[in-house]
């Protein structure tokens, strides 16, 4: 194909789509329930990502081993019969190893903090139950009148 025939073709094709802008988002004026969009997560959801997150480090943690273990095998049988390729497998499954570990820290990490979020939230809840019923305790006195 020549380049003026691709030209051609870019323009014919540019003439039956008409430009025009598209937003990636839903339009604001077609229904919905009138909410702004918040987020809203339950106990229950993180819950369930945090151990999501720690399933995921266990199993890749095995699984990511016994390839790596195989691959490294595979290398050095590779190299020691003087196959190029060994050498080749050997930087894959160096990569590998470094990327497993980036998973796994990211892994611990979501899991570790949905962990101490869920035990800080708790926490907070108490305190806030405690401060709420030190006030209205407070409040009552206020009902009372010396001498009543």
């Amino acid at each position: 194909m020549a380049w003026d025939e691709w030209e051609e073709l870019k323009a014919r094709a540019a003439d039956r789509q008409p430009t025009r802008m598209r937003l990636n988002q839903y339009p604001a004026d077609q229904g919905g329930d009138g909410t702004q969009g918040d987020l809203v997560v339950g106990h229950k959801d993180l819950e369930a990502v945090g151990k999501a997150a720690h399933d995921l480090f266990d199993d890749f943690t095995a699984y990511s081993g016994h390839a790596r273990v195989a691959s490294e095998a595979a290398a050095g049988g590779l190299k020691g019969e003087g196959f190029a390729l060994g050498g080749a497998l050997d930087h894959v499954t160096e990569r590998w190893g470094e990327q497993t570990k980036t998973l796994l820290d990211a892994c611990a990490h979501i899991a570790n903090h949905l962990r101490r979020t869920g035990v800080q939230h708790a926490s907070d809840h108490a305190y806030i139950r405690g401060v709420v019923s030190s006030i209205s305790v407070l409040d009552e006195g206020f009902d009372t009148r010396k001498g009543d």
